[in-house]
């Protein structure tokens, strides 16, 4: 039982950890090179932004993000995940193509779409379902504890394990237990 109570300690401040990552560094979730990134914000995107995102990633940039959205999707027609907002399939003609799994659910707006992006990329982070990221870093790292939280839960361990006892000598006496005013 105090095995479990342990694991369950150690698996809540790790997400508690992932989570402070994640406030304290925004940009994780700024990329917008994923197919489901392209689902959720490009469609909203005009065609000045997405000529001006073309032009910030440059040719190899844009060629390394092609290179990166077929590899995912390969991998989730491999691999199916219960838990991601895209379902995919193979077309008669060979292609993948890719369909948001809730579409009753669909975003109808970019900033809708980008709300529902950061959910999915902090989800997925939290998880520990990002190959590319090096999760020991975060998980180990004590500065990102919430030391209010921490303290509070020593202090209510602490009371927890206290007894009642009254300081004096015999038993209380003058208390009535009703405030007299």
């Amino acid at each position: 039982m105090v095995q479990v109570q342990a694991e369950d300690a150690d698996r809540i401040r790790i997400k508690n950890r992932r989570k402070r990552y994640l406030d304290l560094h925004p940009e994780y979730t700024h990329g917008s090179n994923l197919e489901l990134a392209g689902r959720l914000i490009r469609r909203f995107q005009s065609p000045a932004e997405r000529q001006r995102e073309g032009r910030e990633r440059g040719y190899t940039g844009s060629l390394e993000a092609d290179l990166m959205r077929s590899e995912a999707k390969l991998e989730a027609l491999r691999h199916p995940d219960v838990n991601s907002a895209m379902a995919y399939r193979r077309a008669e003609d060979g292609s993948i193509t890719g369909v948001e799994a809730d579409r009753e659910e669909r975003a109808e707006s970019k900033e809708e779409g980008r709300a529902r992006w950061v959910e999915v990329m902090s989800q997925r982070f939290l998880r520990g379902e990002d190959g590319d990221f090096e999760y020991e870093a975060v998980d180990q790292n004590e500065d990102l504890d919430d030391r209010g939280e921490e303290e509070q839960r020593h202090l209510e361990a602490y009371l927890a394990r206290q007894s009642e006892e009254f300081v004096g000598e015999d038993k209380p006496r003058g208390e009535t237990g009703v405030q007299d005013f």
